[in-house]
């Protein structure tokens, strides 16, 4: 951790697979359904994915299945969820918990960014005392779930929502902040801060890092490219 600890930072980090060893959407439907809805739904959401259907899309089916579904009972069902999933072990990717944890310290705020909703990321950000969960919302009317959402919390959109927040704090400078993630649909949030960290061992997103770092190896001085602490 390099950035300097009385100059306020921002910690993006991505919550499946990067902070949690599982995909929270699937593994609460799972939880929460009756195996043949699991079943059928899954399937469903896999064969978009197989056809080649925009992340986004795929993201938006999902969220159809909760349909006429109350709020706060799914609300309940995720807090269920999260103390049977906490109770095991390796709920948790060790390493990125300890690194969060070593951020709130140095008293960064930190920023949950994720596909999934609240109803599974409520509890992991009370767990690890984010001060943000950027995700995708789901609409309600009259206590229940329409089956849409308002904005996937994919690629693109994870982006901007992340931009908007590095702008909401004008005191924070993007190359003091952190971002954490493990697949490529991460990597225009990880581009967005000075210290992004790859978590996993994705080659695409272990490729684009470490070109980056090679890039910010080259500076200009003069007007010329110039190889990091040689010679101008």
């Amino acid at each position: 951790m390099t950035a300097r600890a009385h100059r306020p930072y921002l910690v993006f980090c991505d919550v499946d697979e990067t902070l949690i060893s599982t995909k929270s959407m699937f593994d609460f439907l799972a939880f929460h359904t009756p195996p043949g809805v699991y079943r059928r739904v899954a399937g469903e959401l896999r064969s978009m994915a197989d056809r080649g259907v925009p992340r986004t899309e795929v993201n938006r089916a999902y969220y159809r299945a909760y349909r006429g579904a109350p709020v706060a009972e799914i609300r309940e069902a995720g807090r269920r969820w999260y103390a049977d999933r906490v109770a095991r072990e390796g709920f948790y990717l060790p390493d990125t918990l300890v690194a969060l944890r070593e951020h709130r310290r140095a008293g960064a705020a930190l920023v949950l960014v994720s596909g999934s909703f609240d109803a599974c990321l409520d509890p992991i950000a009370e767990a690890v005392e984010a001060n943000h969960v950027l995700c995708t919302r789901p609409l309600t009317a009259g206590g229940r779930y329409t089956g849409d959402i308002e904005t996937p919390m994919i690629g693109e959109h994870k982006e901007a929502a992340v931009r908007r927040l590095l702008d909401e704090h004008s005191t924070v400078d993007p190359a003091d902040c952190y971002a954490y993630g493990d697949h490529p649909s991460d990597l225009p949030m990880l581009d967005l801060v000075g210290h992004p960290v790859a978590v996993g061992d994705h080659p695409e997103v272990l490729a684009h890092l470490a070109a980056r770092q090679r890039r910010r190896a080259v500076h200009t001085t003069a007007g010329r490219p110039t190889a990091r602490g040689a010679k101008a």
